[in-house]
């Protein structure tokens, strides 16, 4: 069985980082090198940032990864500025390889999921485990913090981490409880239990500016949010495909 729930895993998860890496490049990634443009310098205008602008970097956590492509946040050896592929094919690189690693962890869990749930496994049912995924971890989380363009104000990075990681356990547990619990109380505290991160709030910046025009900030956030659900459908489908094949 365990050998079953990893080899379709790994080949939904393969195709489905492959794909999503063509889509990223003809989408999120032009929209980033032009916020990076502004970010570099020499664009900023107070007049027109809003508060749409208001993280640095995308949320912690692997979905913050595949989002922004391979952004590191670790400081190169001897120098005091966060390391960043170059542009190029080394960027290229290391955004695909992001989203390859990132669609064979998702697609573990949702084949997983599926086979601890049982029953007769069809491209819908993939594709509800797909949109459970993209619920807990794109939606959720993005609530409190939307995806982020470069050098968009920013709360720090450890606490968004933890916040989003806050999120993403209280969506899963929750929505867990409410299509799975026996009982109306166990559903109503699913719900209880996926509000409670959004009660407790985001970390925000202490400031609202940036250098990025709020407009290419939103226009990043909506983009992202969508190549998401696209992701979370390929991994959905592919997986239930593969489980079925190899089963």
């Amino acid at each position: 069985m365990f050998r079953r729930i990893f080899l379709a895993a790994i080949a939904a998860g393969l195709l489905a980082g492959a794909a999503i890496s063509v889509v990223h490049s003809f989408t999120t990634t032009p929209i980033i090198l032009h916020a990076e443009e502004f970010e570099g310098g020499g664009h900023h205008d107070a007049g027109l940032i809003t508060p749409h602008a208001q993280h640095a970097h995308m949320s912690g956590g692997l979905l913050k990864f595949v989002h922004s492509g391979a952004e590191a946040h670790a400081d190169t050896a001897g120098a005091g500025e966060p390391w960043a592929p170059d542009d190029g094919l080394e960027r290229t690189f290391y955004s695909t390889l992001a989203n390859l690693i990132a669609g064979v962890g998702f697609a573990l869990l949702v084949v997983a999921g599926m086979a601890l749930h049982g029953g007769t496994v069809t491209p819908t049912v993939g594709l509800l485990w797909g949109a459970a995924g993209f619920a807990v971890f794109t939606l959720a989380p993005a609530l409190g913090l939307p995806p982020e363009a470069p050098g968009s104000m920013a709360a720090d990075l450890q606490a968004r981490q933890l916040w989003w990681c806050f999120a993403v356990a209280g969506a899963g547990a929750g929505l867990g409880l409410l299509v799975f619990a026996p009982n109306y109380l166990l559903k109503a505290l699913g719900v209880a239990v996926a509000v409670i991160p959004h009660l407790v709030g985001a970390p925000q910046p202490e400031s609202i500016g940036g250098a990025v025009p709020p407009e290419l900030a939103g226009h990043f956030a909506a983009t992202s949010i969508i190549v998401s659900a696209i992701f979370w459908v390929l991994i959905g489908t592919l997986s239930a495909a593969f489980y079925r094949r190899i089963s």
